[in-house]
């Protein structure tokens, strides 16, 4: 049973036109993830278009609260961490600095498994500047995280096969 993402009372799916999820077997422990996800000098090797993460405020790694900047689809977004319980679940909410009222909640939930772990992610998007780009491409943002979940499972599969050796 997955557990179910804290969202943002205007945040939740039924108040978000732009709304999907994305999930993904990985044969790599949650701590392999998890380290993964709170580091975001390690991004850009596995986050699609995401090309630069500036923490704000001396954190070096993501923590509840910590605020951040970064691009996503081309755009500059401010950010914070919402959701953090440490090997299970993150998430970070934010906007667009050129569209304030283009805002997006994603969470990530991470479940053991007996080999790995299940990747679960899930987003909503609103706002213009949001819309206006999923209606330029409908499955661009879907297709973004497939890729993204591909990509973090890979860099964590090769992360362990590197300790290990």
């Amino acid at each position: 049973m997955f557990e179910i993402i804290k969202w943002p009372e205007d945040m939740v799916p039924s108040r978000c036109p732009i709304h999907f999820t994305n999930e993904l077997e990985v044969a790599a422990s949650p701590e392999t993830i998890w380290s993964l996800l709170v580091d975001t000098e390690a991004w850009p090797s596995f986050y699609p278009s995401i090309r630069h993460v500036e923490l704000l405020n001396g954190h070096e790694t993501l923590c509840l609260g910590t605020e951040f900047e970064t691009s996503f689809a081309g755009q500059d977004v401010a950010a914070s961490v919402q959701e953090f319980e440490p090997f299970k679940r993150i998430a970070w909410g934010g906007h667009s600095k050129t569209s304030l009222e283009s805002v997006a909640y994603h969470a990530w939930i991470i479940t053991p498994t007996g080999g790995g772990c299940h990747l679960w992610t899930e987003e909503t998007m609103r706002g213009p500047l949001w819309i206006d780009l999923a209606k330029k491409a409908p499955d661009g943002f879907w297709l973004a995280h497939e890729q993204l979940l591909a990509q973090l499972g890979r860099a964590a599969v090769e992360k362990e096969a590197s300790l290990a050796a």
